[in-house]
Formats: structure tokens, sequence, C-alpha cells
């Protein structure tokens, strides 16, 4: 089976600045897989290039075989890609309109790509909202009007709308409470499991993307250091990166200067590494 999405060898710089270099992956249809680094590891980038936000210098990317263009222009193009790959970012308030309510912002959507029976899109946008657990009320609210779980729960069914095969998360849950990132990464899971959409979860935290990914591509300063199953990643990391990343996460005995005397010393030898 063709799979649902292939990137190879992803490259992109800004001037001197190196911000992804080899970047490459495979997701089956209905998988689940993490870009995890902390800030300046090229995680975002390289998902801003998955739906077409960066284009980059070099590199292809593929979904269910067909490659996808570094820009388009024209609307019909700009469509069929928003079908292919949609992105639900870190703060909602990015993809809905403070203007609008929710149920308008989902039903311009639909109208968008093409659902032109009025009542056809009612139905559709009460089945999207209640797909991520919102209501009438919160479809006749204004994005200042709801919590925050809730924005993310619209963004997602905003994004769900027009039946992408990949869905890129960036950082969707790490401005949300505990309480409330929980239930959005059951969200995910369950929408993940009933339609076979894949996913690609960009997070600086492990302990998030263990809950919604089956493996993990590690990135650092802009290169992949390690890419396993997610049970491997986390049991046996075999990258110096990788063990950071988990020994930062606080837990008994967990002493902070330790861990930046690691940052610091991992990034020297990256240094000269480069060098």
């Amino acid at each position: 089976m063709t799979a649902l999405l292939e990137v190879c060898e992803l490259r992109k710089t800004y001037g001197p600045v190196t911000a992804v270099d080899g970047v490459s992956f495979t997701l089956p249809h209905g998988g689940a897989l993490g870009l995890v680094g902390e800030s300046g590891s090229g995680k975002t980038t390289t998902a801003r290039m998955l739906v077409g936000l960066e284009r980059p210098d070099a590199g292809t990317i593929h979904v269910l075989g067909q490659p996808l263009a570094p820009s388009v222009r024209d609307r019909a193009a700009r469509l069929a890609r928003a079908k292919a790959v949609q992105i639900v970012f870190q703060d909602p308030y990015l993809s809905l309109d403070a203007r609008l309510s929710i149920g308008a912002t989902v039903e311009g959507v639909l109208r968008l790509h093409g659902h032109h029976d009025r009542a056809a899109r009612a139905a559709r946008v009460r089945a999207l909202l209640a797909q991520v657990g919102l209501g009438g009320r919160e479809a006749a609210a204004l994005p200042r009007q709801l919590s925050g779980g809730q924005r993310q729960r619209a963004a997602i069914a905003r994004a769900l709308a027009v039946e992408p095969a990949v869905l890129v998360l960036d950082e969707a849950v790490s401005a949300l409470d505990v309480s409330v990132q929980a239930q959005v990464l059951n969200l995910l899971a369950d929408i993940r499991r009933d339609s076979g959409i894949g996913l690609v979860f960009v997070s600086h935290d492990l302990a998030v993307v263990r809950y919604v990914c089956d493996e993990a591509l590690v990135l650092f300063r802009g290169r992949p250091v390690e890419h396993r199953p997610m049970t491997e990643l986390l049991t046996d990391p075999q990258h110096p990166y990788t063990r950071l990343l988990l020994g930062s996460v606080p837990h008994p005995g967990w002493n902070p200067d330790d861990i930046a005397q690691r940052r610091r010393t991992l990034s020297a030898s990256s240094a000269s590494a480069r060098a």
C-alpha cells in the first residue's frame, strides 16, 4: 500500500542559518509520528513545509504517492493542497476568525471546498463540532467566549472539515492546562482511530508525544538524530540529545543544574562536529 506521507531529505536555510537539514520519514495510513525537539530544533519549520507555509530549499513531500508542489498559485491547487495536509497551531486564534462564530468559521471552510447545499453544510457543521465535543452553544459563540481547550477543539474541527489525509499539530496542547491536555490528546486518539487520518505531532515534550504517537523523530539543531518506535525511544534512548530530553522531565532527584551542564556539553560537541 502506498504510504500516506513520504518526506525525503527536506532542507531549509535562512541565510547562513540551516533550520532543517536531511529530514526524512514515512507515515503509514492511520499512523502517528512525533517530531520532537526543543526550540530551534527545526520541528516547526518542518511542519510549516509540510503544509506549504515554507518552501523547502531541497527535498520532496508526497501525500498518497502524489508530490506536493513547493508552491501553488491557482485556487484549485491551493484547495487540493489544503485537503491533503492541514495544520493546527499552538494558538487557535491563528486559524479562528475573531469576528465569526465557531459554527460560521467551520461552515465557511465547507463552502470554500464546494459544499453548496446550505442544509447539508449545517448538518456537517453540527457533526464536526460534535466529533470534537462541542455543541450548539459553542457553535454560536465567538472564539473569545470559549475556553482555551474549547478553542483548540474548534480549531481541530475546522481542520477536519476538509477531510485531510494528514493532520499536523504544532505544539497543539502545550498552552493548555494538564487536565485539558489529556482531553485533547484523547480526542486526537479517537479521531485517528475512527477516521484513519495520519497525525504528525510536533512537540518538545516526549511525555505528551507518547500518548498519541507510535514513533518519534528527534531533531537537534535541524538534523534528525534518532527515529524509533515510542516504546524503544522511551526505554532505551540511543542519542545523548534524546536522553537529555527525557532527563529534562522533573522527577525525584532531578537536578536542573545537571541538565543545564549536559546541554552545554552537547551544544559544544555539536558545534565542534559541524566545524
